[in-house]
C-alpha cells in the first residue's frame, strides 16, 4: 500500500474555480502531491445538461486515472450534482465532491433552522443541496437562488468590483429578506467573491465555504483508506483544456501564498479520451 501513498489526489473543476478547493487542500495537506484539472474550453457546466455533465466528467476522470491518482476531487458542483453518484459506481478508487462537506457545515450552523444556497441554475435546479441538507435536518428550510453571471465575473478577475457588487445586489435582495442565517456558497468560483458578499449581505449571516470543509473531508477518507501521503512538500501538476495563460495569470493572482507552484499550465485536448 505504501506506493499508493505517493501517487496524486486528482482535482477536477470547470475552469479556475476548483483553485479555492486546491489551495485549502493544500493549506490542510501540504505533504500531498495533485493533478489539477480546469476544463477551461467548456466553461461553465452551470449551464449545461446532466448527460452531457456525465459525458464531461467520464472523459476527465480517464485522464486523471492516466495520471495514476489514488483518489479524485470533484471541485465542481454542478459536476458533484449531475455526476458524482455515477461516476462513483464506476470507480476503483475514492472520490467526493463538495456538496455533502458543504451542506453538513449549514446544518451546523444555522440557529434560524433557514439555511441558503447560492449557485449555478444547474446545481440549484439539481436540488442538491436541499435533499441532502433534509437527509440530516428534516426542519431545515432551504432557499435557493441561481447566480449565472458571478462566473464569468469572477473568470474576468472582476471580484471586486462596483458592477459585480451591483449584481450580488440584485441577486441577493431576496436571501437577506428570507432570514436564512448561513449561505452555502454552492460553486467553486464563489469564495472568490467572499469580500463582497460578505459586505452585501452583512453580519447576520455565515457564509459557509465548501472548499475548506472538501479539504477536511478528503484528510478524514484519506486516513481511512490508508493512502494518506508520508512525503514532504507535495507538487501541484496543472492541466487545461484551453488557455493556459489566462488561466496561470489567474491562478497565481488567486493563490498568491502558493504562486511559485503555478508557473507551468499544460494544455491538453480532453476530447481525446
Amino acid at each position: 500500500m505504501s506506493n499508493n501513498k505517493e501517487k496524486p489526489i486528482g482535482i477536477f473543476d470547470s475552469g479556475v474555480g476548483g483553485l479555492t478547493i486546491a489551495l485549502e487542500i493544500m493549506r490542510k495537506l501540504p505533504n500531498e502531491n495533485i493533478v489539477y484539472f480546469g476544463d477551461t474550453a467548456r466553461v461553465p457546466y452551470g449551464t449545461k445538461s446532466k448527460e452531457t455533465i456525465i459525458h464531461y466528467s467520464r472523459q476527465i476522470v480517464k485522464f486523471l486515472k492516466e495520471k495514476n491518482v489514488k483518489a479524485i476531487v470533484v471541485a465542481c458542483n454542478t459536476a458533484s450534482a449531475f455526476a458524482l453518484d455515477t461516476i462513483e459506481k464506476e470507480l476503483d478508487i475514492p472520490i467526493i465532491g463538495v456538496v455533502k462537506p458543504g451542506a453538513k457545515a449549514s446544518t451546523q450552523i444555522t440557529e434560524s433552522k433557514k439555511v441558503g444556497v447560492i449557485g449555478t441554475e444547474g446545481t440549484i435546479k439539481s436540488k442538491i443541496y436541499s435533499e441532502y441538507i433534509k437527509t440530516l435536518d428534516p426542519e431545515i428550510e432551504v432557499i435557493g437562488r441561481a447566480c449565472p453571471l458571478f462566473v464569468p465575473l469572477v473568470e474576468e478577475g472582476w471580484t471586486h468590483d462596483m458592477i459585480t457588487e451591483e449584481v450580488a445586489e440584485r441577486y441577493l435582495e431576496e436571501m437577506k429578506a428570507s432570514g436564512v442565517d448561513s449561505l452555502i456558497l454552492g460553486c467553486t468560483h464563489y469564495p472568490l467573491l467572499r469580500t463582497l458578499l460578505k459586505k452585501v449581505l452583512g453580519d447576520s449571516i455565515t457564509l459557509v465555504n465548501p472548499a475548506y470543509e472538501t479539504a477536511l473531508s478528503l484528510d478524514e477518507l484519506l486516513r481511512e483508506n490508508d493512502i494518506a501521503s508520508d512525503g514532504d512538500k507535495g507538487t501541484f501538476d496543472i492541466y487545461v483544456s484551453d488557455d493556459p495563460e489566462k488561466f496561470k495569470k489567474f491562478a497565481k493572482k488567486s493563490m498568491k501564498e502558493y504562486a511559485d507552484r503555478v508557473d507551468e499550465v499544460t494544455q491538453i485536448n480532453i476530447e481525446e479520451y
